[in-house]
This record gives C-alpha cells, structure tokens and sequence, in this order.
C-alpha cells in the first residue's frame, strides 16, 4: 500500500455552485464567465538555474529577463529528482517519483496514474507537448505531440495557437526543450571566451573544462531564443493577455555535482512566471514551491478540482500575491541504478528546510559513479588530481565518494561543499531533517535500499514484464471535476 503524503494536506472540497462562485473571487480581475486561461509550459533541460543570467548568471537571457520584468520570479523552486525522466513525470503527474513508480531514469509511470493532460483535455482543454518527452506510458499522458522529439517546433506551435485561437478552445502546450543538454552544439559560443569565464566553485580550472562551460552557456541563450519565440507566437495570436506563462530551468548541468546529485544547484530550479492581471510585474517570490506543485496550481488556475491523489499543492496564493510561503520542506532523490554509465546502485534521498539541505546516502561503500565520471573533461581532472593539484584531488574524491550523511547551509554555502553533520550546533536542524525525510519515504513508499534495487523494473528497456500495480487506499476511479466554464 502506498499512502499519500501527510505534508500535502488536501484541499477542501465544495458544493459544485459555491466553488464556481469562489474562482471568482480567486482571481483578482476574473469572473465568473470569463474566459479561462490558457497555459504553456516551457522547460529547459539540464541547466543549472545560477548560470541564467536572470538569477546572475553569465548566460545572457533576454527574453527570461523580461518575462521576469512582466512576472514573478522565484528564487526557491525545487524539482524532486536530478534526472530528466522522474523529473518530467512529477511535473506532468503531481505525484512523487516513488508513488508514481517513475523514481529512475528512462522510466514509466503505473498505470493508475493521470497528468495534467488528462485533467485539462476532459475540461475542455487541448494539451500539445512539442519537444522533448521521456515519459511512459502514452495512456498516462495523453497529449498532442509534434513530430520533433528533440525541441520545440515553432511551425507547430504556430499552426496550434492559430487553430485554439478560430476554435476559441482553451489550450496547454508544453514546449519542452533538449537545450543545453549535451552535446553542446547550438548557439554561438564565441559570445563567452573560455578565458574569461569564472567558473561555479565545484569545476575543476582546465581547458576542457572552459571550453565545456563556454558552449553550455551558450545553449543556455539557444534556450532562451526559443522563450523568446514562444512569447511572440502568443502575441501574434492575441493570446498573451489570457495566458498564464511558466518557465522552468530543470536540474543543475551535466558537470559534477549538479545533475544526478542531491546537492542544492542538482535540483534547484529557475521558475519564472508571467500572467497579466494577477501576478504582480517584477515581483519576487522567496516561496518554497517544488514541480509536484505546478499540476494543481494549474488546475485551480482553471478552475479544476484537483484530485486528492496529488502530492502537490497550489500555490496560487503566491502568484497572487496574497502569501509570500508556501512549504517548510522539499524533498528530493535519485536512483543510480540503469543509468548511463551509472553505478550498479546508488540511491541518495535529501530533504531541505528554509535553509539547511539533510543528504542521506544509501549505499556510502559504493563509488558513485554515472555519465559525468565517464567524460573525457573528468578525465582530464583525475589527472590534474593524481599530478598533484589538490583542488582537483578533493573534488575527484568528494564527487565520487560520500559518506552517509551531509548536512549543508545553503544559504552561506549553495553549491554544498562544507558538510556540517558533525557541528553540534546543528544536531537539531539534524535531527528534524532526518525525521522529515524518514516520514516522506514512508508517505511514498519507498523503502531505501530495496526500492533502488527494484528500479529495473521501473524501465522499460530493462523490463519485459509489467509489474502490477501497487493498490492504493481508498482509491477512486476518478475523484475531479470542473469547477469553471
């Protein structure tokens, strides 16, 4: 049996008249009868969210930088997993990756699970993913597609607005890129000159490494053209007054201690979100928001009845700007086990308070390994490291091998490099994280150790069979209802 989470309280529930009434009163210049709102999605993929330029970064991101002027911009969203797969899964689901069964990578979803597709098309809604995928089973998501599984394809894109625009239907479009993921190959690096580039404190100096962060950089502003082009489709078809606007940056880049880490830049996210009328132009937000949110805040935004399966909870509240909090904690994990040149198993589970990141992992004895230790740049650092540079040698060493438990201040310290899980001063902070996290696996399921060595047959390539799927407590067949016309 897998419990739904005690950190997600469920929303109240109302007579079907009054929770009409009530989205009136929720958003601030709508009414009853008025037109419910579009909503687009884009999300990058594989971006530390402190290389945008918009959070002060050295990638320049024009179009993020004025989408942040005309929006809200979030300085505390998180993801619940470092890797592409779970990731997008919980944002589409609204479920954690363990409940939802997409916990490793190139994974698939139970098949009791519903996304937002499947909420917003029986609402009314057409919902059209154009990119990037990775998700399973198509039942579970049932989107539109375009032909392109790499990126967005503006003709599409184009040719979708048009048609939602004459039909007058309501529309979510996903535009999901592949940038900056690896290789780096689009944009124009020469805009940022290796040499003169400083480097995140968890990269080793060397020339490869420069010239790996230049072109990452410069996919980064490849991303941001493609926000850039999104905006102007909206306008072209007199949807960017109706439409609520989301950008999300995914987990930290394919560089050591970001992506597949547990560590803050792993699975902190940019966030950034526009939608005229309600959320308050150049405002800030320091509101703890994790991607298990974004599913019902999208359905109360549409006036939709969320149901009780989710793990998230709206924050609409926020974007509002009637609440400046949200969450205490957010919880984060990542699977090892099938990954691409990955360690035969793995796991690490992580919980951070408004300040303090609590790691934990699993298999402390085992070398960590995955698709970063295999790159000819952390090559070169072992080199560096067995040459004699002792800044190489510490971060080959700290990459690869971790000990039990990590306690970090991400306040003082955001890239996580001084492990304070011997301060005395903290047994406190560490005892409650450690207690948070324990609660969360229960809620979840997820049972440590045997659950990471059950994750092959949570992906497909590895498993001829399907599992069956675990019962729930209490299930309905389908516990949501529209709220709005």
């Amino acid at each position: 049996m897998i419990p739904t989470t005690p950190f997600s309280p469920a929303r109240k529930r109302f007579p079907f008249v009054f929770a009409v009434a009530l989205f009136a009163m929720v958003l601030p210049h709508a009414h009853a009868d008025s037109p419910r709102p579009n909503l687009v999605l884009m999300i990058a993929d594989d971006c530390t969210y402190l290389d945008l330029g918009v959070y002060g970064g050295q990638a320049k991101t024009p179009n993020l930088n004025q989408l942040a002027s005309d929006g809200m911009k979030f300085t505390r969203c998180f993801q619940a997993a470092p890797m592409c797969s779970p990731t997008r899964h919980c944002l589409y689901t609204g479920i954690y990756p363990v409940k939802s069964g997409a916990y490793p990578n190139h994974t698939m979803a139970y098949d009791w699970v519903q996304s937002i597709a499947t909420y917003l098309n029986d609402a009314g809604y057409r919902s059209h993913l154009s990119g990037k995928t990775h998700i399973q089973p198509r039942s579970v998501f049932p989107f539109e597609y375009s032909a392109d599984r790499n990126n967005p394809d503006m003709a599409v894109i184009d040719s979708f607005m048009s048609e939602c625009a004459s039909s007058e239907t309501p529309f979510l479009l996903v535009a999901a890129s592949n940038e900056p993921h690896s290789p780096w190959n689009k944009g124009d690096a020469s805009v940022y000159p290796p040499d003169e580039l400083s480097l995140p404190p968890v990269l080793v100096d060397s020339p490869d490494t420069r010239q790996g962060y230049s072109k990452y950089l410069a996919e980064i502003t490849y991303f941001d053209d493609q926000v850039g082009q999104v905006m102007k489709l909206l306008q072209k078809h007199s949807h960017d007054k109706n439409t609520l606007v989301m950008v999300l940056s995914e987990q930290g880049n394919s560089f050591p201690f970001a992506k597949w880490t547990c560590y803050d830049v792993g699975v902190h996210s940019g966030c950034i979100m526009r939608w005229p009328d309600v959320v308050v132009p150049g405002s800030v937000s320091d509101a703890m928001v994790e991607y298990v949110d974004v599913v019902p805040t999208f359905l109360e935004a549409c006036g939709i009845e969320a149901p009780d399966v989710l793990d998230g909870r709206s924050f609409l509240s926020v974007l509002q700007g009637e609440s400046d909090r949200h969450k205490s904690y957010v919880f984060s994990l990542q699977t090892t086990r099938g990954i691409n040149n990955g360690s035969d198993y793995y796991g690490i589970r992580s919980v951070r308070g408004e300040r303090y990141r609590y790691v934990r992992n699993l298999t402390p004895e085992v070398t960590f390994k995955n698709a970063a230790t295999a790159d000819p740049t952390f090559k070169t650092w072992r080199a560096m490291a067995e040459a004699g540079d002792a800044n190489a040698a510490r971060l080959v060493h700290d990459y690869q091998h971790r000990p039990a438990e990590e306690l970090y201040d991400c306040q003082s310290d955001p890239f996580n490099r001084e492990n304070l899980i011997s301060n005395p001063s903290l047994n406190d902070v560490r005892d409650e994280l450690r207690s948070q996290l324990d609660q969360w696996m229960k809620s979840q399921g997820d049972q440590g150790q045997p659950t990471e060595m059950a994750a092959l047959e949570r992906m497909p390539r590895h498993s001829n069979t399907k599992p069956a799927r675990p019962k729930r407590a209490g299930e309905k067949k389908n516990n949501r209802k529209e709220t709005s016309k």
